[in-house]
Formats: structure tokens, C-alpha cells, sequence
């Protein structure tokens, strides 16, 4: 198949699950289809998939990846030590861990083409990434706390690894418990990793952006606590500290 016969694929498959989208057109240009298909992506319900459906979704979102670049660590330059600045789309990276900034449900976001890193993960994943959550939170019973962690393979993205933590939400005067809770997500992704014998890790700004935590107090916390971490364990874990807009990469290169 083509990458366009893989695209027109998976959008029929998708459509035919869901009967009030049957009637759905697919539109004839490349992005209008890429749209369709990360949207059908993102509505739907974690469900199993069939082999065929994995084998199609393998090789379209690995050949995507490829096309948008996949960055290592490799061609990155440290600005400290084993500590790293990147600014660009987490999902690029063939790092060992990448981390998400999911909500409480750990199902990832369900809102048609958001900006959200959320989002962009779970699009990339592939719909391997819900399914495995939903059975992960279904043995929990409850919703995910913030300020811990888990671990899911990285299903088609470049990375080995998803860490999945949830921050604090900041509606409101910046607290002492928004910024401890923000310090254990990531303590907890550090450990997790270390745990399953990660060398790299790339945090994304967590919870900033929707959920409201400010900019520069969120690097502050970030920097600061990865830094004691890594000295109170002795660890040599490299850890990239990826940004996705301008502003962000100027605080974390102020305080890097």
C-alpha cells in the first residue's frame, strides 16, 4: 500500500465502526484526510482493533514519523551536563521515555484535532495507546491522582516508552500544593523511568497551558527538582526538556 491507500484505509475502517459517520465523506485532498483520520482517531472509544487494522496503522503512522524526522539524542546538544533543551514536537523524539501531560481518565484527549500534547500523542501511538490505558485505569478502579505516574510501551512513536502523569490544575493563586504536586510528577516519572532502565527521558511543560500552572514558576519547579533528583540518586539519566513555543524556550534557557 501506498501511504494514501494506508490513509483511505484506516479512515474507512474507522468510519464503518461508528454508524453516525458512515455517511462521512473523504475528502479528496491529503490534509482534509489527515484531518478526518486523526479526528475519527481522537472520538473514538477504546475498543479493540483488528490485526489487519494494526498492521495498516503500524506502517502508516511509522512511515509519518519518518517523514516529520525522528530527533535522537544523538543530534541533540547538552546546555548542562546530561540536561537538555529542545523546542519541537515531543513525538519526534527516539528517546527512551517521553513524557505525557494527561488528565485524570489517562484515556487521552477525545476533543477532534486539539493542540494538546495529549492529543498528539495518542494520535501517534496509535489506538493501541487508549486501549492499553483503559485496561491499565479499569485494574486501578479510580481515576489517575496528579502528581504520580505510569508507564505504557510507546506503541508507533520513536520512543520506547510514554510516561503518563497528571498535573496539578491551577484555577485561580498559584498555591504551595500546586507547586509540590508539580515537583512529584516529576520525581515519579524520574523514578518510574529509572526503573525500567531508561537513559533518556523528555519532559513536556507540564501542566501549563490548559491547565493553568504559569510558565515560569512551572521551569523553575522543573529544573529544580529534576537537578536534586539527580543528585540525591547519583543518577546519570539524561533528560531533555522539551518546549513547544518560543516563550517556553527562553525561560528554560535563562534557567538552564
Amino acid at each position: 500500500m501506498t501511504q494514501t491507500e494506508r490513509r483511505q484505509f484506516l479512515i474507512r475502517a474507522l468510519l464503518r465502526e461508528q454508524p453516525r459517520y458512515r455517511s462521512v465523506e473523504i475528502p479528496a485532498d491529503e490534509k482534509g484526510q489527515r484531518d478526518l483520520l486523526r479526528a475519527l482517531m481522537n472520538v473514538r472509544r477504546p475498543a479493540p482493533v483488528s490485526d489487519e487494522y494494526r498492521a495498516v496503522e503500524r506502517a502508516y503512522l511509522r512511515e509519518a514519523a519518518a517523514e516529520k524526522g525522528i530527533v535522537s539524542l544523538s543530534d541533540l546538544s547538552p546546555v548542562d551536563g546530561d540536561l537538555y533543551l529542545w523546542q519541537g514536537d515531543i513525538t519526534r523524539l527516539a528517546v527512551d521515555a517521553i513524557v505525557n501531560a494527561a488528565n485524570s481518565a489517562l484515556l487521552g484527549c477525545f476533543q477532534p484535532l486539539h493542540y494538546c500534547i495529549d492529543n498528539a500523542i495518542h494520535t501517534f501511538a496509535g489506538l493501541d495507546l487508549r486501549n492499553c490505558c483503559n485496561e491499565m485505569m479499569r485494574l486501578q478502579g479510580h481515576p489517575e491522582p496528579a502528581g504520580q505516574a505510569k508507564i505504557t510501551p510507546g506503541f508507533n512513536l520513536p520512543c520506547k516508552y510514554i510516561l503518563h502523569t497528571v498535573g496539578p490544575i491551577v484555577d485561580g493563586r498559584l498555591t504551595r500544593a500546586h507547586c509540590d504536586l508539580l515537583a512529584s510528577c516529576y520525581r515519579a516519572c524520574l523514578t518510574l523511568a529509572e526503573e525500567n532502565e531508561c537513559e533518556s527521558i523528555a519532559f513536556c511543560c507540564i501542566s501549563t497551558g490548559v491547565f493553568g500552572f504559569p510558565q515560569q514558576e512551572a521551569a523553575e519547579i522543573a529544573v529544580q527538582t529534576v537537578k536534586e533528583y539527580k543528585q540525591a540518586h547519583r543518577s546519570g539519566i539524561n533528560v531533555i526538556f522539551n518546549v513547544f513555543k518560543g516563550e517556553d524556550y527562553a525561560i528554560y534557557q535563562a534557567l538552564l
